[in-house]
């Protein structure tokens, strides 16, 4: 099938692309990786030296990361620092990448791994973006220079659009009756919020958006969380360092960089690291720096990263759950409640619920207006979030499926719209 519509969650964890020919209903490319087959594709890279430096991502990446940890440059979550004016290259190496290299990177490794369905670019390609960016002041107009700077050349033609639109294109697929749709979309570094009016099948325009907001709070903010809780005490967060004659408390940004999975990788860098050594010896417990340095040369990220998002799933499911982690001195084995879970991640909830009043607020549409709450992203499986929307809106109102992969799916079908302008962003 040669495509002439193409639609591209690039996601903060996971990528998903879908493709749809004129007049068929999109379908999900999906990626023979080393283990699985599978339509999600992490947004991850794997660099590496061997005759000069080599390059993976996706599942490849993580492969890669896993046969020789020491010898690669594991990065993730790229994506979160989009909108970010601090971040100016990632060091691989003797390479300084900006933002829009490892984009174009990950992009070219995305197609060639799509075994040949990818190689005929379509007439149009919709690629989903967040309603407000990652990062403590994301810059939107920034991101959008990286973004045309990343997908140059990838398409004809490029347009963006809200991810929480194409989830709602996605789900209006299983309505036979107009209603007023609450879309709520939670990634790995974005909760995005969409209240749209759905027609009857049938009608010259399906979809239309009421009102949008958003909140730089998903996913990995939750992972934040378990490591503060969990893993962070021992890397010596609260503890101090002698200075002169002061005693102070370790720096915050430290362990701020390190619980986020798109700087942890950057902190493996000459200046940071020799900065470590130095605090480290002057620290009243310099075993738990120790620790922090040990995992940042060793590239022990993605398997801190990995437990942290087994214990998370796993208290999606049932009430108790243990985290397991050993790697750079530490070992920690220890059993989790979920409600210890909810505690630890109650203020992003609180946030999260927020964003969606301000939604409502800028539809102009109230609780008692929205028929139907369609769930999607991973983290919208987690109980105390599913539970925001049951108690305001009932257990009847809600839908959820296809977590992952709806988001493409639904801006496929936004590039098959005639009038594609009145959906872009």
């Amino acid at each position: 099938m040669i495509a002439t519509a193409l639609g591209l969650d690039f996601g903060t964890t996971n990528s998903v692309v879908a493709l749809a020919g004129a007049g068929e209903a999109p379908e999900m490319v999906e990626f023979a990786g080393p283990e699985t087959t599978s339509a999600v594709f992490r947004s991850a890279l794997c660099f590496w030296e061997d005759g000069g430096v080599q390059v993976e991502a996706g599942p490849w990446a993580i492969a890669e990361y896993l046969e020789y940890p020491e010898g690669s440059r594991f990065l993730q979550s790229f994506k979160s620092v989009a909108a970010s004016s601090a971040f100016e290259h990632a060091s691989v190496f003797d390479k300084r990448l900006r933002f829009e290299e490892l984009g174009r990177t990950f992009l070219r490794k995305l197609v060639e791994h799509s075994g040949g369905r990818l190689d005929h670019r379509p007439e149009r390609i919709v690629v989903g973006r967040p309603i407000e960016y990652a990062g403590s002041r994301p810059d939107s107009m920034l991101a959008r220079e990286r973004y045309d700077a990343m997908f140059a050349g990838f398409g004809a033609e490029i347009h963006y659009v809200y991810e929480p639109i194409g989830a709602a294109f996605s789900y209006a697929k299983r309505l036979s009756d107009p209603a007023t749709l609450l879309v709520a979309d939670f990634g790995g570094g974005t909760s995005d919020f969409s209240v749209v009016r759905v027609d009857a099948p049938g009608a010259a325009r399906r979809c239309t958006a009421l009102g949008h907001a958003g909140i730089g709070i998903a996913g990995d903010r939750f992972d934040y969380r378990i490591l503060d809780q969990l893993v962070m005490p021992m890397l010596g967060k609260g503890s101090a360092y002698r200075s002169f004659d002061k005693i102070l408390e370790i720096p915050g940004g430290y362990f701020s960089d390190f619980g986020d999975w798109s700087r942890l990788a950057l902190m493996r860098n000459r200046r940071t690291l020799e900065a470590l050594h130095k605090l480290q010896r002057s620290a009243e417990d310099p075993a738990a720096i120790g620790r922090m340095i040990a995992i940042i040369e060793n590239e022990l990220g993605y398997r801190l990263y990995d437990a942290v998002g087994k214990l998370k799933r796993a208290l999606s499911g049932v009430a108790q759950a243990e985290f397991r982690f050993e790697g750079g001195g530490i070992k920690i084995a220890t059993e989790v409640q979920r409600e210890q879970f909810e505690g630890w991640i109650a203020p992003e909830l609180a946030k999260i619920e927020a964003t969606v009043d301000r939604a409502l607020a800028a539809s102009g549409v109230g609780e008692a207006g929205i028929d139907r709450v369609f769930l999607t992203g991973g983290s919208s499986l987690i109980p105390a979030v599913r539970e925001i929307f049951v108690r305001r809106f009932g257990e009847n109102r809600i839908g959820s499926g296809g977590e992952l992969t709806s988001i493409a799916h639904g801006l496929a079908m936004v590039a098959q719209e005639d009038d594609i302008a009145a959906w872009a962003s």
